[in-house]
């Protein structure tokens, strides 16, 4: 993110650049100077501030719960106050967002990305160690949140863009074209860029619109630049282009003469000598003629391949209006589709605008640049039994790009190149894609072109639609409750089913957590949510909550796929999510209570729940795919330990212990081959399961009441009639025979 060092000298070492700000009186200066300039009919809207929305996530995120998938409601609650915090202020406010990686920082986003994944490991054993959400200092941020910002920020009124090249560039261009008061966000570039000036998120106090401004001049005049030579140094610091290590050698040196040259009392800090270092070594080797190319100046000891990335990191940083290098040298927007033989022109031109307006999801990377990739998830490297997202969605995936490009393909399957996937989960080196092909959608009538589903209308293209959609995830019947359900019952309702088909160890408690939560989520407010006492956490859970969340992101997808046949709305997480109430009902569900408490004793939520669940049986049932009831023992690791001492592992017992699962799927995901075999070596590590000394508990599994932890030590309630024995399936509910009334 930046240049690498900059942010803490200009902290630590440059206070004379960092000027405290308060934004409303910016706002004011800002437009009193647009008003002399411009007529009073060209300045009638409010100074603008652009903001960097990836930067701004983990500020904006500061919900009590992380872990647990994401306190939805309550995060837009969070986003809501903000924007109008910046309302009443006078200011007006336009987002981007990162919509693509580019290739040149693929390397540097796959560092990033490992990085995350140590962290993830970290936190799932403090998980399964202490039962609790690790401190901040292993703080992720909930799956999908930057691509649900994009929804929640436009239902607030804002206007949102995703970006179709490095979103720094875009968000920098766009404030200069604008005349903008300034860029909020947190990454030294807007330093480097010649642009609006740069607002730190991080300094910003809401309550009092104050932070902190980075001026570039006052930076400038401090190290003796001028602002054209900031590309430079940028490039020599290290920033996203120019690795850090690729320029170690010229640093080096310039620390070397810095030093030699420098008085003891003038060094500084070892950062802020590094800074002051290579700054020093660009005046001294740029001359005006350089200044006026803006080419890497010819004594700068570099190699040929080392002087053409230098080249490509300083033309990354020059803007519409400030092309001083060949026009070949700058980066081109992309201008056609990387299936333009597959998809008509009008497709492409919908498909980019709707990425552009952050309204769409997937189909841009899929149809313009046949790549898509996915950040990190909570997921456990150690859990044997849960697959990764990445691997149980890719069914959804692949029909996805079979109803984006074999519509309108005359051709074999064979015929298509593959999708480059970049997708982070355990065991995935990120050495290279995966290549992904496109699977055909199953539809009741002769193959429809991609423009009659996006364009078409009529009661006929609208019904083609939803079952498209509903193909997707391989559960056409549910199409009998559009209309009878509302929309996001029926987007979750999709999803649970889905996932059932393809997570074999999905049990009946799983199920019936995910469905309670979405119900009851329904009559529930934020301080409602907020006041859940949770006695512990559980891991699987906590792979449960994001696994879902994940798979919200892939109904937009197929829901843009199919041309929309449910609102956008309908698909989002705090309509259908929280984490807190999926964790308090997973550990409920698990514990044996009963349905009138689990879905908080409200007999309409309890008789709409029935019959989600029961549509959902019987759609599994057709498909071979029957639930069985497997409760689990969910205390943290340090309550469940076997009669020899051992300990079991956070989930329950492994699947070994359990006998196997439904449907010859009994061996965990990476025992049944489902990754690369050379992906990584902890596949071969011992299992906390297989070093002896399992046993099932039944006493060990909590019992609750109205949400609040009993007497752990006795045995828990039997489980709404049934069973814990493993073998037995799962029996159905009696059928609704009602439809739900409006509005449910």
């Amino acid at each position: 993110m930046g240049v690498k060092g900059l942010q803490h000298f200009l902290d630590s070492c440059c206070p004379e650049a960092c000027v405290t700000v308060n934004l409303r009186d910016l706002a004011r200066q800002h437009a009193a100077k647009s008003q002399q300039g411009c007529t009073a009919t060209a300045n009638t809207t409010n100074p603008t501030l652009v903001v960097d929305g990836m930067a701004c996530l983990c500020h904006w995120y500061s919900c009590k719960d992380w872990v647990c998938g994401g306190q939805w409601k309550e995060y837009m609650d969070v986003l809501k106050n903000w924007v109008e915090a910046f309302t009443s202020a006078g200011i007006r406010l336009v987002f981007f967002f990162d919509g693509v990686v580019e290739e040149q920082k693929r390397p540097e986003w796959v560092k990033r990305r490992r990085r995350v994944n140590r962290e993830v490991s970290k936190l799932f054993r403090h998980i399964k160690l202490h039962g609790e959400q690790p401190g901040r200092e292993l703080f992720c941020l909930p799956s999908g949140l930057a691509t649900f910002t994009h929804f929640a920020l436009s239902s607030l009124g804002q206007e949102v863009f995703c970006s179709l090249r490095e979103a720094d560039y875009e968000i920098a261009s766009y404030a200069r074209q604008h005349s903008s008061m300034g860029i909020l966000g947190q990454d030294t570039d807007f330093v480097i860029y010649d642009s609006a000036p740069y607002l730190s998120v991080a300094k910003l106090r809401i309550n009092s619109m104050t932070t902190v401004l980075y001026d570039r001049q006052r930076l400038c005049q401090t190290i003796g630049l001028s602002v054209n030579q900031l590309p430079l140094l940028a490039c020599l610091l290290g920033n996203d282009v120019v690795s850090e290590e690729k320029m170690q050698h010229i640093r080096n040196n310039a620390m070397a003469t810095y030093r030699k040259n420098s008085p003891p009392s003038h060094s500084g800090a070892p950062q802020g000598q590094k800074v002051l270092a290579v700054a020093q070594l660009v005046s001294s080797l740029w001359g005006k003629e350089d200044l006026e190319t803006g080419y890497p100046p010819q004594s700068l000891n570099l190699s040929d391949p080392q002087r053409e990335l230098v080249k490509k990191g300083i033309c990354s940083y020059l803007l519409p209006g400030q092309y001083t290098l060949h026009q070949s040298d700058i980066p081109a927007l992309p201008s056609s589709s990387a299936f333009e033989k597959y998809v008509s022109s009008q497709t492409v031109k919908v498909c980019i605008e709707k990425h552009v307006a952050a309204e769409g999801f997937m189909v841009y990377g899929v149809v313009c640049k046949g790549l898509i990739e996915c950040s990190n998830t909570l997921e456990d490297e150690e859990d044997a039994e849960l697959l990764p997202q990445a691997l149980v969605y890719k069914p959804c995936r692949q029909r996805i790009y079979g109803l984006l490009l074999l519509l309108e393909h005359d051709g074999s399957v064979e015929d298509l190149p593959p999708i480059r996937e970049w997708f982070v989960y355990p065991g995935n080196p990120l050495k290279e894609p995966d290549m992904v092909h496109p699977v055909p959608v199953s539809l009741p009538c002769d193959r429809p072109s991609l423009d009659l589903l996006w364009f078409g209308t009529g009661p006929e293209v609208s019904t083609l639609r939803l079952t498209s959609f509903l193909s997707v995830f391989d559960c056409q019947e549910l199409s009998e409750l559009y209309g009878a359900v509302d929309d996001s019952l029926l987007a979750a309702l999709c999803l649970v089913t889905y996932l059932v088909l393809q997570v074999q160890t999905l049990s009946q408690e799983d199920v019936d957590a995910y469905l309670s939560q979405a119900v009851c989520l329904r009559l529930k407010s934020t301080q409602e949510l907020q006041q859940i006492k949770l006695p512990f956490l559980s891991s699987r859970a906590v792979q449960l909550g994001s696994l879902y969340v994940r798979g919200l992101s892939h109904l937009l997808g197929a829901n843009c796929a199919s041309g929309c046949p449910l609102p956008s709305t309908a698909l989002v997480p705090w309509h259908s999510f929280d984490g807190r109430l999926f964790h308090s009902k997973y550990l409920l569900a698990h514990s044996g209570t009963e349905e009138t408490v689990l879905l908080d004793r409200d007999s309409s939520c309890l008789s709409l729940f029935l019959h989600l669940r029961d549509k959902l049986i019987e759609t599994c049932r057709k498909r071979g795919r029957v639930l069985q009831s497997i409760p689990r023992p969910s205390a943290p690791e340090q309550f469940h330990k076997s009669t020899s001492g051992h300990r079991t592992t956070g989930s329950g017992e492994g699947w070994r212990g359990r006998g196997g699962t439904t449907g010859g799927h009994g061996r965990g995901w990476r025992e049944r081959g489902e990754v690369r075999g050379h992906r990584s070596d902890y596949e071969n590590r011992e299992r906390p399961w297989e070093r002896g000394g399992q046993h099932h508990h039944p006493h060990l599994y909590p019992s609750y009441s109205d949400g609040g932890p009993q007497n752990t030590s006795h045995p828990g309630k039997q489980f709404r009639g049934r069973s814990h024995h493993n073998g037995r399936r799962y029996q159905l509910a009696p059928r609704w025979s009602q439809p739900p009334a409006p509005g449910t």
